[in-house]
């Protein structure tokens, strides 16, 4: 029997495209004498779709288009992902009783599944961490098992399907139920008590992540050798959001044999129709193990998101505002790769703060990417700016007393960064017929070391979910790999990262900012990325037992080199702490959208309330056994 894996670009909040590609899949099956093909999950409506799924009139499209796909399973057999409604009954929430379905159609007819009360296979278990918020919508095989007065397992059931003459039993999954470490229940455990079992098919809409593809595949490869039967991961690719995150769908669709080899991967990032005899699965070898270096995913999926995004927002157009430094080169050199150096304008904006260093590197950077290029300085509208605030009076009707505004050196610096975004950028943006960016990295974003309607502005922050050394290692990469040639300046990737805002970030001193990436890089992201999130009380009792570099994954002897005493230390740990938890989260609730990278990006994918910092009685214990030591 020949299966194939169609791995399709689903466009979210759009079924009659979907539906059109499926059905051409379906005829380049046929063409290819497939007898089964698997589309992803949720291949005809999309997945993140926010509200839109309370919409009865988009419901009934969805599974209009989706007879459309049952009507041309005429030679072939199709396994595809849609919503399926219950009219008559519903949710918790009150509104019309919805699934996430797996449909198996034959014959112009849907496959009755055993143990099902509908013809189509219900998504057991409902992820609601990350990005994911499944029970706000759908559901499950769980809860209708307990509303039916079944189990699970009587429920969870191979479907039987005749092909090629002879009976086939398919262990199908969605997604999630192939994810079941966390969950009360394991979906394909519970199947594989109906033996004998043909093959196991996942039909998934996973977002990428760093990472996660090798867990996956270990997960995945384990399941298929301990069940003995191949199984066939189908996902989609493409770009879909939840309003302030983005998601790069990247597909990777793999084959595995009964003995749990990878025997094919389709491309990252490309509509692929993976064909594959089924009786010599078992017999293929295995693929090689991805040696790729993470830098190279992390390309992948920057250049994949922010084309697309660029492409779903119809902006053929950027402007960049570059400062010598090397989130902005880097910025500089994506948007280049993606639209060509004559779409990309960058722009200087110096002050007197800015050094003929960074003003020098700017323009270096401008012609070695061959982008048009302007020098626009800021410090005359910016002394204007400050004239105005200090010598207009301010009248108090209370009484009629009048004074006067004082600019500190602060404020200065905010001054500063918001006329190069809200006037210059904003400006150049209109007139170049673009939209500007926002260069912020994912350190800079945890601490809101940033300046609201300034820095923080633009239409997407394509590198905000990059520490800075990913941003650095980003930068190398564009060098050695995409270009070929040196276009982010070696002098950029040497300077001290500064925002050059006051003599006290003066460059040519070797003065730059205050976050000291080396070591914050991994304490910021040890609030954000880890499973178990960290909080002081972690952290300090990581660093009074000494194990402080190695559960962070920095550098050793970093945490001594930069705070020689305990009373350095804290007095560091609580700075940073005090705005991540507070005005830097008002920061990032006004920030562009994120293009998602890491296995916790800052959005909808990390949720927070602007409650405030706060230290457990345990911290305040140890803080004070420390300092009195």
């Amino acid at each position: 029997m020949k299966i194939a894996m169609a791995q399709m670009e689903v466009i979210p909040g759009h079924p009659d495209q979907n539906t059109e590609k499926i059905l051409s899949m379906i005829e380049q099956a046929k063409a290819e004498h497939a007898d089964l093909i698997i589309f992803p999950e949720m291949s005809v409506p999309g997945y993140l779709l926010g509200d839109t799924w309370e919409q009865s009139s988009y419901l009934r499209d969805c599974e209009d288009y989706g007879r459309d796909i049952i009507a041309a399973a005429q030679g072939i057999t199709v396994i595809f992902g849609n919503i399926a409604v219950d009219w008559s009954k519903k949710n918790n929430d009150g509104r019309v009783r919805k699934y996430n379905a797996c449909f198996i159609a034959q014959n112009g007819k849907l496959v009755q599944p055993a143990g099902m009360p509908y013809p189509y296979i219900i998504k057991t278990l409902m992820p609601n961490y990350r990005e994911f918020d499944d029970t706000r919508h759908f559901f499950s095989l769980q809860k209708l098992a307990r509303e039916l007065g079944k189990t699970t397992t009587e429920m969870l059931e191979p479907v039987t399907v005749k092909m090629c003459g002879r009976d086939w039993r398919i262990g199908c999954l969605l997604c999630e139920d192939g994810w079941s470490d966390n969950y009360e229940i394991a979906p394909l455990e519970q199947i594989a008590r109906h033996q004998p079992i043909d093959f196991y098919v996942n039909i998934s809409s996973s977002p990428y992540t760093l990472g996660k593809n090798d867990k996956r595949n270990r997960v995945f490869s384990a399941q298929a050798k301990e069940a003995g039967a191949p199984l066939f991961y189908v996902n989609a690719i493409g770009l879909q959001n939840n309003g302030k995150t983005i998601y790069t769908f990247d597909g990777s669709s793999t084959a595995y044999s009964g003995q749990g080899n990878i025997c094919a991967v389709s491309p990252e990032y490309e509509e692929d129709l993976c064909c594959l005899d089924l009786e010599a699965l078992n017999t293929m070898p295995a693929l090689p193990v991805d040696n790729e270096p993470e830098i190279a995913h992390i390309y992948r999926a920057l250049h994949y998101g922010t084309k697309h995004f660029l492409e779903n927002i119809r902006m053929k157009r950027v402007v960049i505002g570059i400062s010598g430094g090397i989130d902005s080169a880097v910025a500089a050199a994506l948007y280049t790769d993606i639209l060509g150096p004559e779409n990309v304008l960058l722009v200087n904006m110096p002050s007197v703060f800015n050094s003929q260093t960074t003003r020098g590197l700017s323009l270096q950077l401008a012609q070695n990417l061959g982008c048009q290029y302007m020098v626009i300085p800021i410090q005359e509208a910016v002394d204007h700016t400050v004239k105005q605030l200090t010598t207009t009076p301010m009248t108090l009707w209370k009484d009629g007393s009048t004074s006067h505004l004082q600019v500190s050196s602060f404020v200065l610096e905010n001054i500063q960064a918001r006329d190069r975004s809200s006037r210059v950028l904003a400006g150049a943006a209109a007139a170049f017929g673009a939209g500007f960016t926002c260069n912020a990295n994912k350190a800079e974003t945890t601490v809101g070391y940033s300046t609201l309607y300034g820095d923080q502005s633009g239409f997407l922050a394509a590198l905000a979910d990059l520490w800075k050394h990913q941003v650095y290692a980003l930068a190398y990469y564009f060098n050695e790999h995409v270009f070929g040639r040196e276009v982010v300046p070696q002098g950029i990737i040497d300077i001290v990262p500064s925002a050059e805002l006051s003599n006290a970030q003066n460059v040519d001193e070797g003065k730059g900012d205050p976050i000291k990436y080396p070591y914050h890089d991994y304490l910021f992201r040890s609030f954000v990325e880890r499973w178990q999130k960290a909080a002081p009380e972690d952290i300090l009792t990581w660093y009074s037992e000494g194990t402080l570099e190695e559960n962070l994954g920095c550098a050793p002897g970093l945490v001594k080199q930069y705070f020689p005493t305990a009373k350095d230390f804290i007095a560091d740990l609580e700075r940073w702490w005090n705005l991540f938890c507070g005005m830097a989260i008002a920061k990032r609730i006004q920030a562009p959208p994120v293009l998602a990278v890491s296995r916790r990006a800052y959005g909808f994918d990390h949720r927070e309330a602007q409650n405030g910092p706060y230290y457990t009685r345990r911290y305040k214990q140890l803080k004070a056994k420390l300092l009195a030591e």
